[in-house]
């Protein structure tokens, strides 16, 4: 359906932008074709320098990422690459998590549903990387979780030599303890004691990775 979509094309067929261009950042469009919508995530819009390097290689990056998701029931399909400076991507119909306040009960089983679903993306050699940021998680008009956003995750391939195959352990770790976060603001009688502990307590190490982390984290973040 947005095989043929140029960047020509995307004025016409947008339907509202959901963000605006910065110097290091693109701009994402909502777009609809044939009653079907798309985000699209665009760095034509960027300066030729910016868009022909980090633009390009964060595309292409991206792209793998989603190929590794295939058939991946909890994440947006990829509808594809335009001109390798931008990507298509479906656009899940629900409410993210962020619109929920301290209080709200999710349905039944939901924050299990999540756990599986990390432990089928950590299964393809991905690490998130940014799940604690709650309006990465959808609560999908059909019930179900869906996890969007994936500019910032990782690869095991990526990560597979030591010392950054740390950082990699790292990630893991903090997408399950994501779960135990959300678990804490909506559901905390279902916190266990080992949860609890793991998700409060950490090490001199735990404390310089996290610092390595965040860092390479807040780098992503910042232009994608």
């Amino acid at each position: 359906m947005f095989e043929s979509l140029k960047l020509s094309d995307l004025p016409t067929i947008n339907c509202g932008i959901l963000r605006e261009p910065t110097s290091t950042r693109p701009i994402i469009w909502l777009v609809e074709q044939d009653g079907v919508r798309a985000v699209v995530k665009d760095f034509s819009a960027n300066k030729f320098f910016f868009r022909n390097t980090v633009g390009r290689f964060l595309i292409w990056r991206e792209a793998k990422i989603y190929r590794k998701l295939r058939n991946f029931k909890g994440a947006p399909a990829m509808y594809g690459t335009i001109d390798g400076v931008a990507i298509v991507i479906e656009e899940i119909q629900g409410t993210d998590l962020g619109n929920y306040k301290k209080g709200w009960r999710p349905p039944d089983k939901f924050l299990d549903s999540v756990k599986e679903l990390v432990d089928d993306f950590h299964g393809r050699g991905i690490a998130h990387c940014d799940l604690k940021r709650a309006p990465n998680i959808i609560l999908g008009h059909d019930g179900r979780p869906y996890i969007i956003d994936w500019g910032a995750s990782i690869s095991d391939m990526e990560f597979s030599f030591y010392p950054v195959n740390l950082i990699y352990q790292k990630c893991i770790q903090d997408d399950y303890k994501a779960i135990t976060k959300l678990k804490l603001r909506y559901t905390p009688e279902a916190v266990s004691p080992e949860e609890r502990d793991e998700y409060c307590h950490r090490s001199r190490a735990e404390r310089f990775m996290r610092a390595i982390r965040d860092r390479l984290r807040d780098f992503c973040q910042k232009i994608v």
